[in-house]
């Protein structure tokens, strides 16, 4: 089937972790874009803010706070919110990440990050799916990370759950193409927002937030699956994800504090 992109006018659009980073800085872009945008966070001052700040734009932003890992709440929010309006565009992009070295990789941590992640993204989709399907049309963009593509140090849990993002996108984009749903995989590399400020290790290729966040759009209104960017970083990493072992094991071995260590 050939799927086009979502128009504003086709419906609304809902944008999870619209409260700081790439989800905020999308978020702008696209109210600024005629879009009337459903946009959700835990922080209710941050949505707050943000309707603030696109108040004068050509669109609409309708702050709907909630948890994503609260799956009852997210139908109640949506059936208030959307009521007898099509939902055209979801953006599942609320995540957050700790850094699980071996000192942290606890039962408290992992939990947390794959509630949040992969359960949360889940827990959207349950909602999102059936009105576009019955609609036989909309779009959906699940965030993952490059992350996914292979294991790097102190990322362990985080990038399990964008793996699983990534391979759920995978498996379902078949599917959903069949009944007219546009499902795209967001793996963005390194981003400036405030999680990644947290970040001890070199980050090659950091983007700056509005050039990812014109990146990501430029990629919505595409008919690709996957959106990435930086591209140099993705070729990189997809290469390496194509090398022996022996090797990739030394390559991403430089991401830990301090420099190379030997993996045997």
């Amino acid at each position: 089937m050939n799927l086009k992109p979502v128009k504003p006018e086709d419906g609304f659009a809902w944008i999870t972790g619209a409260g700081k980073g790439l989800g905020r800085a999308l978020t702008v872009r696209l109210v600024e874009a005629g879009w009337t945008v459903l946009a959700s966070a835990r922080t209710e001052s941050d949505l707050e803010a943000l309707a603030d700040e696109t108040r004068t734009f050509a669109g609409k932003l309708v702050p709907l706070p909630l948890d994503i890992t609260n799956a009852a709440a997210i139908q109640v929010a949506l059936d208030n919110a959307l009521r007898d309006q099509p939902l055209a565009l979801a953006v599942l992009n609320a995540g957050t990440h700790v850094a699980t070295d071996l000192s942290n990789f606890k039962p408290e941590t992992v939990k947390m990050l794959v509630d949040t992640n992969l359960l949360g993204t889940l827990n959207c989709l349950y909602a999102v799916l059936p009105r576009m399907r019955s609609q036989r049309r909309g779009q959906i963009a699940v965030v993952g990370s490059m992350a996914g593509f292979l294991g790097l140090p102190s990322a362990s849990v985080y990038g399990m759950t964008k793996a699983g993002l990534i391979n759920l996108c995978e498996a379902l984009q078949p599917e959903l193409a069949v009944e007219g749903v546009h499902l795209q995989a967001v793996n963005p590399g390194f981003v400036r927002t405030p999680l990644t400020d947290k970040n001890t290790f070199p980050m090659p290729f950091l983007m700056e937030l509005d050039a990812a966040a014109r990146a990501f759009e430029r990629g919505l209104a595409s008919r690709r699956f996957e959106i990435v960017f930086p591209m140099r970083l993705a070729v990189i990493m997809k290469l390496l994800r194509c090398l022996p072992y022996a090797l990739s094991l030394r390559i991403t071995a430089q991401f830990l504090p301090g420099g190379t260590r030997d993996n045997g």
